[in-house]
Parts: structure tokens; sequence; C-alpha cells
């Protein structure tokens, strides 16, 4: 197999994940592609550095790739996604991070993980995007205009309230007098939007969630809508900007420019093992049913 390898840091928590990940891939003989910039981090730790191929940054990617494993958290998948696109080569992640709902496989069962993977014992959760457009539009977010997680506008540089005037497939909503709003696909549920009070949807759920972001409006309360739906909004303030973030990804926004967003035209392949499920995930991640009684 040809496989692609990223990661944004080397510390404490991915050292041994990294050589146990190198070391199990080379025995099993795959072409092994590291990115750059990780390449750069780790090579002074790794043994036979030399047998590994390096490209400078993703824009190589192609389809020819079989694989992309990610070294993290959560945000590292996150990132990984820029990098793959709409190329529809499948993701899995080695959790070297925290909570990680997207990078399930623990350091402790790499080389089973990845056995599994090799003889095809696996099978591909395909996970859906937002995509956006703006009105004018707007430089920085026309480069990257997908997320996998959520899309959310936010106040920038005041501690007032923004307006956020919200239109589902042009029919009016509601108007959201609070911090922001977000937009979530089934994907993101478990992120921010599950931190601001939203609900928890199954991945494979054709929906989306909005979800007010510290609402004044004391009856605003999250919405779950078909992700056919098409989303414009109209943001207003006591300043003239305003945040828009796409996962990890931040631009600034003037006030007079309107938002669309509606569902992306592709997926993201994620790898789930054949013992690991999004229930599974709940359960162990989420501490379900930790309940003396049960």
């Amino acid at each position: 197999m040809k496989i692609a390898i990223f990661g944004q840091f080397y510390h404490k928590n991915s050292d041994v994940p990294v050589e146990v990940l190198l070391r199990h891939l080379l025995k099993k003989n795959a072409d092994i592609h590291i990115e750059r910039d990780f390449f750069d981090l780790i090579h002074s730790e790794i043994e036979d550095d030399q047998k590994y191929n390096v490209f400078k940054t993703f824009d190589t990617l192609d389809a020819t790739f079989d694989l992309l494993i990610s070294i993290g958290g959560d945000g590292t998948i996150l990132r990984a996604v820029t990098f793959v696109k709409d190329l529809g080569i499948p993701i899995v992640g080695i959790n070297a991070g925290r909570l990680g709902f997207l990078a399930t496989i623990p350091k402790e069962y790499i080389e089973k993980a990845i056995d599994d993977i090799l003889n095809g014992n696996y099978k591909i959760s395909e996970r859906s995007l937002l995509t956006i457009t703006t009105s004018p539009e707007n430089e920085n977010i026309k480069k990257m205009n997908f997320a996998l997680n959520e899309i959310a506008v936010s106040r920038k540089d005041t501690t007032s309230m923004i307006t956020v005037e919200t239109y589902l497939n042009d029919e009016y909503l509601t108007s959201y007098w609070s911090d922001g709003l977000i937009i979530s696909t089934p994907t993101g549920s478990t992120g921010y939007s599950l931190s601001c009070g939203g609900p928890v949807i199954t991945p494979d759920t054709n929906s989306l969630t909005l979800t007010p972001i510290a609402p004044h409006n004391l009856n605003a309360r999250p919405l779950v809508i078909t992700d056919s739906t098409e989303i414009k909004l109209k943001v207003s303030g006591r300043e003239n900007n305003y945040l828009v973030s796409l996962d990890s990804r931040i631009a600034t926004i003037n006030n007079d420019t309107i938002l669309t967003v509606r569902k992306a035209d592709f997926t993201i392949k994620m790898i789930e093992l054949l013992d690991e499920s999004f229930l599974n995930t709940l359960r162990k991640k989420l501490l379900w049913g930790e309940d003396k009684r049960n």
C-alpha cells in the first residue's frame, strides 16, 4: 500500500506511537510517504530515516495513495482533511491527543489496527462536509471553503453580542442574539456544537445542526435540519467585522457580507475498524453508561 503519514506535533505522547507505526509499516513493506514538516520534526528520533519518502507539501497527494494515517488528535485529522480534499483517500487516526472522536486507534493497538487495515478488515464511514460561499467574495475563504466538523460565525474585537439573521432555503428562520452560531455536520456534533448544548448525531444521519453560542434569546435552542437545506446568514453588530471559522481555520468578514452554507458535493472516507463503532466510541469517550447500576 502507498501510505501518507501526517502529524502536527512530536511530543511525549506521540514519540512511541510514531516509532511503533513506522517500524511496523516497514516490516509490512509499505510504501511510506511522510509529510515534510512532520518528517523534519521526527527524522532525528527515528531509525533508518533514509527508508522513507518525503514530500514537501500535501499538494503532491494524488489518487494513487491508498491511505492517510494521522498521528495526533482530532485537530490533526481536521488538518489532514484539507490535504485530502475530494481525492477520496481514506483517513485513519492514531490517537496521541486527548478525547479523540475521529482519531480512534489507541496507542496500545497500533500494530493490530494496521494489520487489520492492510488485510482489508475494516469498513468505510462516509462523512459529509459543509461548504461556504460569500457575497462579496472573500479570498481567504475561497481558497479552502469546506469543513468537516462545523462552520461557525462569532463576534470579534468586542464583548457585545452579534445578531445572526438566519434563512433556510430563503425562508426567514430567526435572528440569533448571541456570541455566534454553529452550523454542524453529524461528524461535528461531538465537537464545538456539543460544548454549546447541541445534540449528538450519528455520522450516517442526513442532517445538519444549528447551535447558537451563548444566546440571549432564552427560547433559542439547537435546531436539526435536513442536509439538503441551503443556509444564508447576515451578521450585524457594534463592530464592523466578525469571525468565520471552518473547523480550525479562521477568517475575518465584513458585516455587509452574506454567507451561504450548504452540504459539500464530496465526502471524506474515514476508516472504521470492525471492532469499533460510533456507539462504542460514545460509551468510551463520553462515559455513557458509567453507572454503578450497569
